[in-house]
């Protein structure tokens, strides 16, 4: 996990101020939990809101919302470009990247662009001015809008090592005022940070299982060492499994919702149907849950 001076500064960059709004991110420890569905469903019930997907390696509510997409918008990342006849091959570029996006062997000069970070340090460590920026396209981050929610999700390109530049251009399409709920990549990668940082409140969804519960346990630490409000969301819940339960009372974390381990629920998933388009009881919850994480996140 990245030191927490890092977190700090992860979450004061993204945080905004808002006024009678809110962020919600929804995670997961680990994928399969039903993280998605949640954060579709919320969404759904919540009608007027604007959902993110930040899961730009495989996004999928677009699947089950089946928006009308405008024309996508290309991210771009900078990368180094060095004119070799102005070169002394000193070296100091590379020795100055820490992620060995550039070597110098001899007399010869190599990047290797999917490693850059885009820090532009190596232009500054170059005493002879030989490096200049290039941009390069890494993704692209598409909208639309479908029964009053607004869908924003960004897509990484095939091969690329860092989520992180499509998840910052999908997460600018947040606007003041609205309400946002950001779809989060499992797990507690740099990817999740980026994604989760500038919430008002983190909604962790988890399954009853041991699994489940050594990666809520993992998320949680996450949150708390961010200093995040978080909650959370019991999946495909069923009786004679309470270890997640007394964990979340231990830690002091509030279990917000259970959402039953229901086969028409899963009926309705295999078809890609959110279920509160079918199942309208479950609408009332998450306008509940909404409202709970609203007065947790104070």
């Amino acid at each position: 996990m990245p030191a927490k001076g890092t977190l700090s500064r992860v979450r004061a960059r993204d945080r905004v101020v808002r006024k009678n709004s809110m962020i919600v991110s929804v995670a997961s420890g680990k994928g399969g939990t039903g993280k998605t569905t949640v954060a579709v469903n919320l969404a759904l019930a919540l009608g007027d809101v604007h959902l993110l997907d930040c899961d730009v390696e495989e996004p999928n509510c677009h699947i089950f919302l089946n928006p009308d997409l405008g024309p996508g918008e290309a991210v771009e990342v900078m990368v180094p470009v060095v004119d070799e006849s102005m070169c002394d091959y000193c070296g100091r570029c590379a020795d100055f990247c820490r992620y060995n996006a550039l070597a110098v062997v001899e007399n010869a000069f190599m990047t290797f662009d999917i490693l850059c970070h885009g820090c532009g340090g190596c232009m500054l460590a170059c005493p002879r001015g030989a490096i200049t920026e290039g941009r390069r396209t890494v993704g692209e981050v598409l909208s639309g809008k479908v029964d009053g929610v607004g869908l924003t999700y960004g897509l990484l390109n095939t091969g690329e090592a860092m989520a992180t530049p499509v998840i910052r251009k999908v997460k600018e399409r947040i606007r003041w005022g609205e309400d946002a709920i950001v779809d989060c990549p499992p797990g507690t990668s740099c990817a999740v940070i980026e994604s989760v940082g500038g919430s008002d409140f983190c909604l962790l969804v988890a399954e009853p299982t041991p699994f489940g519960l050594n990666d809520l346990e993992l998320a949680a630490e996450m949150l708390e060492v961010m200093g995040i409000p978080h909650g959370v969301v019991v999946n495909r819940h069923r009786e004679g499994y309470d270890s997640v339960d007394r964990y979340c009372e231990d830690r002091g974390i509030p279990v917000l919702m259970r959402i039953p381990d229901d086969i028409e629920i899963a009926r309705l998933y295999s078809r890609g149907v959110p279920f509160t388009r079918e199942l309208s009881e479950y609408r009332k919850g998450f306008i509940g849950l909404f409202d709970l994480m609203k007065r947790e996140a104070l």
